[in-house]
């Protein structure tokens, strides 16, 4: 029987210290019917001479400027093959064995929209293990009301949805893979991978989520209430309680900085 083809896309941008880890933890899945494509949004640092010491195993190599990470996104899955399409961000890396047990899923759940780890390491700057994250999603519903928070390393969806539900939204910046899995389930339902963790998450100073706090939980708030919750949803008053917290702190260092040049 012949396996499903999955296409990986890696969306890049600077990112020289850590993507040969991404290239490598794709080229050596031990699932190898995979069709990888990476997009770079015109990285002026080392990136491209990594990638280039890569290219012959990489598909599809596209190195233009870009309107942002969505944007990138959209670029690679236009361009998919696979039955199945990922993307994994060029700080963070799939372990050997996760498409193999996406795939194990999907052929025996074949109405999914979205197939995950729900187990995810995440890693520091230099790999070290900080703790397992485990996330257990049932359903849209969950999502808009109980808790908004996804697992991106290691989710996977059939191109035909994705299609269908018009790609990444390219005008969200923070929050695209909540909209989309949002998007997603009114298609099918969510399968995930219980047994061990299958993707590493990178947590270091520069992520988006590092730096974009109050951006990020404003892309989210939007996001759940186009997609259906309702604004006294537990989902919407945590995030009006973590931004409220958020103005808080920025206050308190800003008072203090006042105070130490005084």
């Amino acid at each position: 029987m012949m396996l499903p083809l999955v296409t990986v896309v890696t969306p890049s941008y600077n990112q020289g210290e850590f993507i040969e880890e991404t290239i490598l933890s794709v080229l050596n899945q031990t699932y190898k019917n995979i069709q990888y494509i990476i997009v770079d949004g015109g990285s002026t640092d080392n990136t491209m001479d990594i990638v280039n010491t890569y290219r012959d195993r990489i598909d599809i190599v596209i190195h233009e400027r870009d309107n942002g990470q969505s944007d990138a996104i959209n670029k690679g899955f236009k361009l998919a093959k696979g039955e199945l399409v990922t993307w994994i961000n060029s700080d963070d890396i799939l372990y050997p064995e996760c498409v193999e047990q996406i795939v194990k899923l999907y052929q025996l759940h074949n109405d999914g929209a979205v197939y995950y780890g729900a187990l995810v390491d995440h890693i520091d700057r230099t790999g070290n293990l900080i703790r397992v994250k485990k996330r257990f999603i049932k359903d849209k519903a969950y999502l808009l009301n109980e808790d908004y928070d996804v697992t991106q390393q290691g989710s996977f969806y059939p191109l035909k949805l994705v299609q269908k539900v018009n790609y990444v939204d390219e005008s969200i910046h923070y929050c695209m893979d909540l909209d989309l899995w949002l998007r997603l389930l009114e298609h099918g339902s969510i399968y995930s991978y219980n047994e061990k963790s299958i993707t590493g998450f990178r947590k270091w100073e520069g992520t988006k989520t590092s730096t974009g706090t109050r951006k990020f939980l404003r892309d989210i708030k939007s996001a759940l209430l186009r997609n259906g919750a309702s604004p006294f949803a537990k989902t919407i008053l945590k995030i009006h309680y973590y931004t409220f917290k958020s103005r808080v702190k920025d206050f308190l260092i800003k008072s203090k900085l006042y105070s130490d040049k005084k």
